[in-house]
């Protein structure tokens, strides 16, 4: 009898305890039935001109039915609230500089950017600028987004439940997209103070051959101008507070491939369009389909924006890489005009004053230096020209799109149901003084303007039927125009090539050549490698497996590991050994230093095979230790995934890993299915998120897909449910 008490509490603690996990069981879906969107088959009122009809595929993909393009703009709007609130809220807030406000202190790096550079200021100077119908168009998309708030307010997305209920959209929140875009994919700026900071410890030659990518020697003239005293410390100071990929950037600076042929399977030109862009879940993209009285739509549109960015309609379709023309310049010593001070608010409560001031040529980003930005620059109408784009129906009308599409600069492919392809190049391209060729700092005077967009190098109707790029340089040999001194190796280009010649060109096709995982540099490197002298044990066995492989980085092989191990060992012992390890070089200096006798002799003391055999062993030695003592049995596959992160989850231990979206992949940084690494792991961070293919030879025939999937609520059964189809 004397123990029934204990007995009693023993129960009480005991059905307590169930209690708990119980509610811990039930949050979940507690969670998403406050958050997630229901069924909803079509949207009524709101002043639109007639019921929108809303249709969903499997894979969650909406076709919009409105009888107008204002109507249409509105349901987007509705569907991106619905789906991707959150990832609109993140992209706003970075672009005002008010991340840290929502993220706390590791958002300060970004906010502190972009407040300095004035994206919001800017972005509201050019809503105003824009005309009346592309204003219209922001308006009705930003009444979609705030129609679905209204109905949902915190609700809208599990984030905000922590949060608070987030703020009402504006039309200036989706040209804040582009300001964003404009700024990581025009990188020129940041290359510039790399060589201000590293010009004091390398030959003025050599220094060079870190960015080999220029064909004239353009701009060594001016390396004098870096030995003002302090400029290389100052240098240093401003790179120390540029945010970086993947830490706290949203984007990497390269990466694209986008391609058109004349004549496909059939009979008339197909396009495909992969754009390469930092690994998040859910990805940049979302997909819809958008049917018009007059016109037929689909493609991937941007969360915050109302067009599609990469796409068809009935006659046209298109697709973008980034240029790497040099539109960003770093200029010295000019006298501060303008001072103005920013508040940033940290999560918290924490507050900074943040001192901006500004020269003749723009925001100051260290002592002495400031920047000039062309996508920064007054009069952006890159809204209008996206808008226009949609509405093309042939390459000539392209071609009047392209010229309003002031920032970023891209190359525009595109392709029309007649038979027409063609690559315009988009973005302004500043005209410098004599002298001043943009890869350094510079002292003298600023722009002259801008090119006139008639003389930029398009290229239309080729003989060769195809028209495609993939970063590589689009400066023709003795074209008037400089875009500048900096191009990226060009081995996907040349590899996409040699596919579409192989054809036939049809959907299949295309998605086949995206996928397409042949390593150039590793196949142009063999010969070298495979030349080396035979080692001992674990490494003797190595090179055996490198002398049977082709350079296909696939995740069932044990080659590509052992190949990119060696390329950073061996990249990094060059580095070293000239005291300069933190230099920025990639596959471009290695092919360079291996080539060139000048360079070998300085980086190798004229034989490369002594280091190059021993960051083989290096290698080998580092890969056991991790996978095992058989370079056999190691597999690509163990080490290379593609890995898609929440933006906010990803800080949280526990939550971040239940968020992560993750799956073995194919390739690397340098085949056509880009799968780009940073750092010294393997973990593939930025690619294409999205693919687009379409045929013109018959309406809305498109293949498109993103890695993630159509939905941005982690418990949504579209949040990943792209990324197995995706991967394989």
């Amino acid at each position: 009898m004397a123990r029934r008490p204990h007995r009693r509490r023993r129960w009480r603690w005991g059905r307590a305890l169930l209690g708990v996990l119980a509610l811990l069981l039930a949050l979940p879906a507690l969670l998403a039935w406050l958050t997630l969107p229901g069924a909803v088959a079509r949207l009524e009122g709101h002043g639109l001109s007639a019921p929108v009809a809303l249709a969903f595929d499997e894979r969650a993909i909406p076709t919009v039915t409105a009888a107008s393009e204002a109507d249409a703009a509105f349901a987007l709007g509705w569907l991106h609230a619905r789906e991707r609130m959150f990832q609109m809220e993140t992209m706003r807030r970075g672009a005002e500089g008010r991340l840290a406000e929502t993220l706390g202190a590791s958002a300060l790096r970004l906010d502190r950017m972009s407040r300095t550079l004035g994206l919001r200021p800017r972005a509201e100077a050019d809503l105003a600028a824009l005309d009346g119908e592309t204003q219209a168009l922001l308006r009705r998309y930003a009444d979609g987004v705030n129609a679905r708030l209204a109905e949902r307010g915190r609700f809208v997305a599990p984030e905000f439940l922590l949060l608070g209920a987030p703020e009402r959209w504006e039309p200036v929140h989706s040209l804040l997209w582009a300001k964003v875009m404009g700024l990581w994919l025009s990188g020129n700026w940041q290359v510039e103070l790399e060589r201000a900071a590293l010009a004091p410890r390398l030959p003025e030659d050599r220094l060079w051959d870190l960015w080999p990518g220029g064909d004239d020697g353009s701009g060594r003239a001016d390396v004098a101008r870096l030995s003002r005293p302090g400029l290389a410390e100052a240098a240093r100071r401003a790179l120390a507070a540029v945010p970086v990929f993947p830490r706290d950037a949203p984007l990497p600076d390269s990466a694209s491939n986008a391609w058109a042929v004349a004549r496909g399977a059939g009979g008339a030109p197909m396009l495909a369009s992969d754009p390469h862009l930092g690994y998040g879940a859910p990805t940049p993209w979302y997909l819809a389909r958008l049917v018009l009285p007059d016109d037929s739509r689909a493609g991937a549109t941007a969360p915050g924006v109302p067009f599609l960015v990469i796409g068809r309609n009935r006659d046209l379709a298109w697709g973008f890489t980034t240029t790497h023309s040099d539109t960003q310049d770093v200029f010295a010593g000019a006298p501060v005009l303008r001072e103005r001070e920013e508040t940033i608010r940290s999560r918290g409560g924490a507050t900074e004053t943040l001192r901006v001031r500004e020269t003749a040529h723009g925001p100051v980003v260290g002592e002495g230096l400031s920047v000039r930005m062309a996508n920064l620059e007054p009069g952006d109408t890159a809204a209008a020209g996206l808008l226009r784009l949609n509405r093309a129906r042939s390459v000539a009308e392209a071609r009047a799109a392209a010229a309003l599409i002031t920032s970023p600069p891209q190359n525009l492919v595109v392709a029309d149901r007649a038979g027409g392809i063609a690559l315009f190049l988009t973005g302004r391209t500043p005209l410098r003084a004599e002298g001043h060729d943009g890869a350094l700092p510079w002292a003298g005077e600023g722009w002259r303007g801008f090119v006139p967009f008639e003389e930029m190098p398009h290229v239309v109707a080729p003989a060769s039927g195809v028209v495609a790029n993939a970063n590589n340089r689009v400066q023709p040999e003795g074209h008037p125009v400089f875009l500048g001194r900096d191009w990226r190796g060009d081995w996907r280009f040349r590899r996409i090539h040699a596919l579409l010649a192989e054809g036939p060109h049809d959907l299949a096709r295309m998605a086949a050549i995206q996928r397409d995982a042949v390593s150039l540099p590793a196949r142009e490197a063999l010969p070298f490698l495979n030349a080396l002298p035979r080692g001992d044990g674990a490494v003797g066995r190595a090179q055996a497996l490198l002398a049977e492989w082709d350079g296909t980085m696939a995740q069932g092989l044990p080659q590509p590991l052992v190949w990119t191990e060696w390329t950073r060992r061996f990249r990094a012992a060059l580095l070293r050994g000239q005291g300069v390890p933190d230099a920025p070089a990639g596959m471009e200096f290695l092919r360079h230093a291996l080539a060139d006798p000048a360079a070998r002799a300085f980086w190798c003391a004229g034989d490369c095979r002594a280091p190059a055999a021993l960051a083989l062993g290096e290698a080998v030695a580092a890969l056991q230790a991790r996978f095992g003592p058989d370079p056999a049995a190691w597999r690509w596959g163990d080490a290379h995934l593609a890995r898609f992160e929440h933006p906010v989850l990803r800080f949280l231990p526990g939550l971040g890993r239940l968020a992560r979206l993750e799956a073995p992949v194919d390739g690397d940084n340098d085949t056509v299915r880009r799968e780009g690494m940073r750092g010294e792991g393997y973990i593939a961070v930025h690619g294409a998120g999205l693919r687009f293919a379409a045929d013109l030879s018959a309406e809305g025939a498109v293949r498109m897909e993103v890695a993630t999937g159509q939905s941005g609520h982690p418990l949504s059964r579209h949040w990943g449910d792209m990324l197995g189809a995706w991967a394989r």
